[in-house]
C-alpha cells in the first residue's frame, strides 16, 4: 500500500474515533465566522485560542497555533478553510514522532507489560491487542495480573475465550507478580510470539502501589531477560490533562515505552494527544476509537492531524 493510500486509509478510521473533538473544533471555529469572512484582529484571536483549549490540547500548544495565525493573517479578512489549514499545518508538526512499531523479541515471545490508572480502559484495550496479533497470525498469551479485582480478572478471561487465546489467572489476592512469572514462563515454554501482562489500575501518587509495578517489572525480567521488550500505558482520553501527569508517573516508575489513548471515540478532548506528545516525550502507539476488538488503530500524526479535519 502506497504512503498516500496509507494515509487516506488511516485517517478515515480516525475520522470516527475523533468525532467528537472534530464536531467541536469545526462546530466552534465556524462560529467565529460570518459568511463574507472574519477580520483577524486581537478578539478573533482570544476567541479562538478558547475553542482549542477546549479541546484540552494545553494552552502552550494552543498559543502556538495562534501564533502563526497571527502572523500570517492579521488585519485580513479570511474564510474559515484559511484558518483551518494553519491549525492543522501546526498540528502535524507538534504531533510529530518517529513510526515506533511494537519492538519485538527476535528470541522468543514479545512480552508486553500494561499499565494505567483504574478504569483507564486497559482490559478492552488488551483484548483489542491480542485481536491485532492474532490477525498477524501470532500465537497470544495473556496474563490476569489485576488479582485485587475479581471482575477484571473474569472480564479479561471472557475476552481469552472469545478471542480463543490462553490466559493465565490466580485467586483473589494472588502476588501479581507471581501471575506476571508464570504468564511468561508458560509463553516461553509453549512457543507463544506475544504475552500481554494486565496489572491492577493504580493512581501514579500511590508509591507502595508503584513500587509493585516496579516488581512485576523486574520478576518479568528474571524469567525472560531483556523483558518487557514493551510497557505500555493506558491513558482514558475522556480525563484531558490529567493523563500528562499519569504519563510522567508511571514512565518514571516503569520506563513506559509506549502510549494507548483509549475512548478517544467517546470525548471532545482528543486534542490532550498534543501536550502529551510534547512533555512526556514517549510515542503514542495505539488509539482506542470504538469497543469492537477491531477498533484500535496505530497511531499517525498524519493521518490523526487530517482526521481532525476531515
Amino acid at each position: 500500500m502506497g504512503l498516500f493510500n496509507k494515509i487516506k486509509q488511516l485517517t478515515q478510521a480516525l475520522s470516527r474515533g475523533v468525532e467528537k473533538t472534530k464536531r467541536l473544533l469545526k462546530t466552534d471555529i465556524r462560529d467565529l465566522f460570518k459568511t463574507e469572512g472574519r477580520l483577524v484582529d486581537e478578539q478573533f484571536l482570544e476567541d479562538l485560542l478558547a475553542v482549542l483549549i477546549k479541546t484540552d490540547m494545553g494552552y502552550a500548544a494552543a498559543e502556538e497555533i495562534i501564533e502563526d495565525v497571527r502572523s500570517q493573517f492579521r488585519g485580513r479578512v479570511v474564510q474559515m478553510e484559511q484558518v483551518l489549514d494553519v491549525i492543522k499545518a501546526r498540528l502535524k508538526q507538534q504531533l510529530k514522532q518517529e513510526e515506533v512499531p511494537i519492538r519485538t523479541n527476535p528470541d522468543g515471545p514479545t512480552v508486553i507489560m500494561v499499565v494505567g490508572v483504574n478504569g483507564s480502559g486497559k482490559t478492552t484495550s488488551i483484548a483489542k491487542l491480542a485481536y491485532r496479533f492474532q490477525q498477524e497470525g501470532k500465537k497470544v498469551i495473556l496474563g490476569a495480573g489485576d488479582t485485587f479485582r475479581a471482575a477484571a480478572v473474569e472480564q479479561l478471561t471472557i475476552w481469552a475465550k472469545r478471542l480463543g487465546v490462553e490466559i493465565v489467572t490466580a485467586p483473589m489476592g494472588s502476588d501479581p507478580a507471581s501471575v506476571a512469572y508464570r504468564t511468561v514462563e508458560k509463553a516461553v515454554q509453549e512457543g507463544a510470539d506475544v504475552c500481554i501482562v494486565d496489572t491492577a489500575g493504580r493512581l501514579q501518587t500511590q508509591k507502595s502501589l508503584m513500587d509493585e509495578l516496579s516488581k512485576i517489572h523486574r520478576v518479568i525480567g528474571k524469567v525472560l531477560p531483556g523483558a518487557p521488550h514493551e510497557v505500555l500505558l493506558v491513558l482514558d482520553a475522556t480525563t484531558g490533562q490529567p493523563g500528562i501527569s499519569q504519563a510522567k508517573g508511571f514512565t518514571q516508575a516503569v520506563q513506559c515505552t509506549g502510549i494507548i489513548l483509549a475512548k478517544l471515540d467517546g470525548t471532545a478532548k482528543g486534542g490532550v494527544i498534543v501536550p502529551i506528545r510534547q512533555q512526556v516525550g514517549i510515542p503514542v502507539k495505539f488509539v482506542g476509537v470504538g469497543e469492537k476488538p477491531q477498533d484500535l488503530e496505530v497511531f499517525d500524526s498524519e493521518a490523526f492531524a487530517e482526521a481532525l479535519f476531515a
